[in-house]
């Protein structure tokens, strides 16, 4: 009876580890725009799938926020750019940098960098910006040279960005505006789940495309107090992102079974008031029944047959 129970209780720990491994977890590092705000940072997504941890977009504090989640710096597989406005890249040489030190990671192995073209040029700039401290670093403390290398893969259309341990990143074009150009998204495919981050786009009939069957969709959103929205700037800046009204019908075509809205663009009118995430939440709830979600940095997404949302999900650092 003793070995029958410990056989049953092996084979029931064995399944919820078979079942954890084939989850994908989603961690909106950070929600937000250039503006610094503390409660919500760069733009920054991390996907953990299949022993992989890939991270989309590094904005400013996507470090910090990566300590806060319980994942060292230098654990990172890759990370991934949607394009190069410097609230999506910022965070870049933070991650790379600190991950080399051995306190927080001790990579080994290059720093992996994957984005459209210009990431080579990004790479090669940051390694003359900080080629002084590389040097003294590898003087005084005699970390391993590899680990400070920046290997970097750059594509010029839609394609398989990454297809490593059972995990598919495809790459797509989205509509960042007529100058914005290149702009991506990702698709992260494991094991018969799978994510959407949409990047900085207005509606993109490229995405809905790409998003089809997807669980869940991470999509960014702008909106304007309506006492300002027809003024030249404000109208520019809505020209180059999407609407709650728009995201709706991504939604609606793309039908995933969560979507949520993170990097809100909210500018404030005369009086310094903004639209806020739950007027976004509600303008879109107007064109979309299905279930949505506002991002917050730190949300925690896992994606199993149900997906399990939950917010502030700050741990102690696994190294």
């Amino acid at each position: 009876m003793q070995l029958l129970a410990t056989t049953l209780l092996s084979f029931t720990l064995a399944s919820v580890a078979s079942a954890q491994s084939d989850s994908m977890v989603v961690t909106l590092l950070g929600t937000g725009t250039p503006n610094p705000r503390i409660e919500h940072l760069g733009p920054s997504t991390l996907v953990e799938a299949g022993g992989q941890r890939l991270v989309f977009d590094i904005g400013r504090g996507t470090t910090i926020r990566l300590e806060q989640a319980g994942v060292p710096a230098g654990s990172i597989t890759a990370v991934f750019i949607t394009h190069f406005h410097s609230d999506h890249t910022n965070g870049l040489p933070d991650l790379w940098l600190t991950g080399w030190l051995p306190s927080f990671g001790g990579r080994v192995t290059p720093f992996r960098v994957i984005g459209p073209t210009g990431a080579t040029a990004l790479a090669r700039g940051l390694e003359a910006a900080y080629a002084g401290d590389v040097r003294i670093r590898l003087a005084e403390e005699r970390l391993p040279p590899a680990g400070i290398a920046i290997a970097v893969s750059e594509f010029g259309a839609d394609t398989v960005a990454f297809d490593e341990g059972g995990v598919r990143v495809t790459a797509f074009a989205v509509d960042h505006g007529e100058f914005l150009t290149p702009a991506v998204g990702y698709r992260v495919d494991y094991g018969g789940r799978s994510v959407v981050i949409s990047g900085d786009t207005r509606y993109s009939a490229n995405l809905i495309a790409r998003a089809q069957g997807t669980d869940v969709l991470v999509h960014e959103v702008a909106m304007a107090p309506a006492d300002i929205r027809e003024l030249a700037p404000i109208r520019k800046i809505m020209s180059l992102h999407t609407s709650p009204e728009d995201a709706a019908r991504v939604f609606a075509q793309v039908r995933p079974r969560l979507a949520v809205f993170t990097h809100y663009a909210l500018p404030p009118n005369r009086t310094g008031r903004s639209a806020t995430p739950s007027d976004v939440l509600a303008a879109a709830r107007r064109g979309y029944g299905g279930r949505m979600a506002l991002g917050d940095d730190l949300m925690r997404i896992t994606i199993r047959d149900s997906i399990i949302v939950r917010r502030g999900a700050a741990r102690p650092a696994r190294r």
